[in-house]
């Protein structure tokens, strides 16, 4: 059993417990725990969804009696079929003075907004989108950082039913052209650059470039951001200032069209490490849905609280950050390095404006407990609830260094999901205790699960492909431009007839929540034995001589042996003792066929642009293949240093 680090006070306020009696007295049923209304929730789902509508008091024309029709097609549901509503209109519930959106700056800028203004800017914004001729269908992009003028913006698309697709300002020509050449948006929102790491980085010169190879976009609208300069070219002829755009003079109420729940709403791209990235579409009532129970239920936001998440827009949890608007909560943003000029950054900022729920990566606190930045002892942290984390799989040592060294009265919620459902499968909740390397529960109305390679249900402690045995509302629409959905269909559903498989390999714990191992596409396979990647890492990382590491499996001798590739801190250099050190622990902790083959230092690591370290990438690189989209890596020169290395010759 794992080890109990936190358990909840107040259970009877969380929101999820007042759900709970809210179906009790609405079915006349007994739930009595969690464990209860996760199982009804996925037993009676078609009821669940629908009073988690009421509950939360969804903004909506109709919503009509029918919930499903093709109710167990994966895919081929459809869900609340005659309903009509608009995802903007719930995001903006509030029309007065409470502060809306907090933002601060690497540079030191700090603004807010207030609902009030917020409203304002987004029916000003959406007036002139339909000056332009924008419609439903129609898309919209933004190459902008995580700054209030782009949640405006996507705000105003949604509000006229067109579809919102965003990527970062750190995309290089080609990364954007992947992204947006495959959609062909009418309208670009840009800033005209962007801070990262005590420097400024312009934006136009890019845009510029990008417009000359885009026909279909209409329009750039410029946030001025950095003062950089202006447009050339055919973007200058098209250009225009946010500041217009956002203020038009008309003081008219926000008009937003009522739309069936699957209008597409989002454009998301997969990473396109091994080749163009796909174009996942999200509808608006099933991202709205689900967003609004995990912030309620799994986080345990109430209207009010100041909810953070570090990430860019060109991430879902960007997304999924700004549906906190629909629990009228007030969202924090960043834009900058989380390390510039420290490690005390983003802890600084949860003091100073009094998070209550400070979102980030795995790699971000295991970084911050690499580099030893212990907040515990030099910040008050007084409002802090709640620290949750995704993005890879978080180590056990992370939770102990949260609870030790950030926070000891903390619900440490790990989630695990991903763009292609634009949230989560497993995540945290608020009213149930916190187990050391867990993630806490399984998403109400989610029936998830962990097959067997045959598709047979695994019991708790076994590993598995985790999957989702019933339909939810938050598939994908589709994908773009895919018309057969045949794309669609081998992404998720060739591997199991009628049942989502999500591609990660993970067991279901005792405790009914979950431990992630690692991609299934990077799992390990020596001798015929399936290995997680996670279960390497939680153990190099426990040695403090290694910055961040890297596992893949080589073929070798009609057989698979298992590489480590090792970052080491700055001036150390890998001996033979570290490396059998290093060695020794892993079979130690785990079993002989994890142990490491060959354990090798490189001077970097691939990542993606949000920060997910690539596997793959690495892979095809050792075995000599090409990588197809460098373009997809924050810093594609670190594949350098896997190419052709003698020691794995041999």
């Amino acid at each position: 059993m794992a080890e109990l680090l936190w358990q909840p006070v107040d259970i009877e306020q969380t929101p999820v417990e007042k759900f709970r009696l809210f179906v009790n007295e609405r079915h006349g049923l007994s739930l009595q725990s969690f464990a209860d209304l996760h199982a009804w929730s996925v037993a009676e789902m078609d009821s669940f969804w629908v009073d988690l509508w009421d509950f939360s008091e969804v903004r909506a024309q109709t919503r009509g009696e029918r919930v499903r029709l093709n109710p167990d097609a994966m895919p081929g549901v459809s869900w609340f079929p005659d309903a009509r509503l608009n995802y903007a209109d719930n995001l903006l519930r509030r029309n007065d003075d409470s502060i809306a959106i907090v933002f601060r700056s690497e540079n030191g800028e700090e603004r807010t907004l207030t609902h009030a203004q917020l409203v304002a800017q987004v029916a000003s914004v959406s007036r002139k989108l339909r000056s332009l001729g924008v419609v439903s269908g129609d898309r919209v992009a933004g190459f902008l950082p995580n700054m209030p003028e782009a949640i405006v913006a996507a705000l105003a698309t949604a509000s006229v039913g067109a579809v919102w697709s965003s990527c970062s300002p750190d995309f290089g020509i080609n990364g954007v052209l992947d992204r947006f050449g495959q959609i062909e948006p009418k309208v670009l929102f840009t800033a005209d650059g962007y801070h990262y790491n005590g420097k400024q980085h312009d934006s136009l010169g890019l845009v510029s470039e990008l417009v000359e190879s885009m026909p279909s976009i209409e329009q750039v609208v410029v946030v001025d951001y950095i003062n950089a300069g202006s447009l050339s070219g055919a973007a200058a002829k098209r250009g225009s200032a946010f500041s217009d755009w956002a203020n038009d003079g008309l003081d008219l109420p926000l008009q937003t069209e009522p739309l069936p729940f699957n209008h597409p709403l989002f454009i998301m791209f997969s990473s396109g490490t091994t080749g163009k990235p796909k174009c996942i579409v999200h509808g608006a009532g099933g991202t709205l849905l689900q967003h609004i129970k995990e912030h309620q239920f799994h986080v345990g936001l109430k209207p009010n609280e100041k909810l953070f998440f570090f990430t860019t827009c060109g991430w879902m949890m960007w997304n999924w950050l700004i549906s906190g608007l629909a629990t009228e909560a007030t969202l924090v943003l960043y834009d900058g390095s989380p390390f510039y000029p420290d490690g005390n950054v983003v802890f600084d900022y949860a003091d100073s404006v009094g998070m209550h729920y400070l979102g980030t990566s795995a790699k971000f606190i295991d970084a911050c407990n690499k580099a030893g930045i212990v907040p515990a002892k030099t910040h008050k942290l007084a409002e802090l609830k709640s620290v949750l984390s995704t993005g890879s799989p978080l180590v056990p040592e992370s939770f102990d260094y949260v609870y030790s060294s950030i926070k000891n009265d903390v619900c440490l919620s790990s989630m695990s999901g991903g763009t292609d459902i634009i949230s989560c499968f497993a995540l945290g909740n608020p009213a149930l205790p916190v187990y050391r390397g867990e993630l806490q529960c399984l998403g109400l109305g989610m029936d998830v699960q962990a097959y067997d390679e045959a598709g047979n249900a695994l019991p708790a402690g076994e590993k598995g492909e985790l999957v989702c045995a019933q339909p939810f509302p938050c598939m994908p629409i589709g994908f773009f431009d895919d018309d057969d959905g045949s794309r669609y269909h081998s992404a998720y559903f060739d591997r199991y007839d009628n049942t989502w498989c999500h591609g990660d390999y993970v067991s279901v714990t005792d405790n009914a929540g979950m431990v992630i191992y690692g991609r299934s596409d990077a799992v390990l396979n020596p001798g015929g034995v399936r290995i997680g990647t996670a279960e390497i890492y939680r153990q190099v990382e426990k040695f403090d001589e290694v910055i961040e590491s890297i596992v893949i499996g080589q073929q070798w001798q009609n057989d698979v042996r298992v590489v480590l590739f090792v970052r080491l801190r700055d001036g150390l250099s890998l001996d033979e003792d570290l490396s059998k050190r290093l060695q020794t622990y892993i079979r130690e902790q785990t079993t002989p066929r994890h142990m490491p083959a060959r354990v090798l230092q490189v001077a970097d690591i691939p990542r993606t642009r949000s920060g997910k370290i690539v596997e793959l990438a690495v892979r095809k690189i050792v075995h000599g293949e090409n990588v197809e989209n460098v373009e997809a890596l924050a810093n594609p020169d670190a594949l350098n240093y896997f190419v052709n290395r003698p020691e794995l010759q041999s």
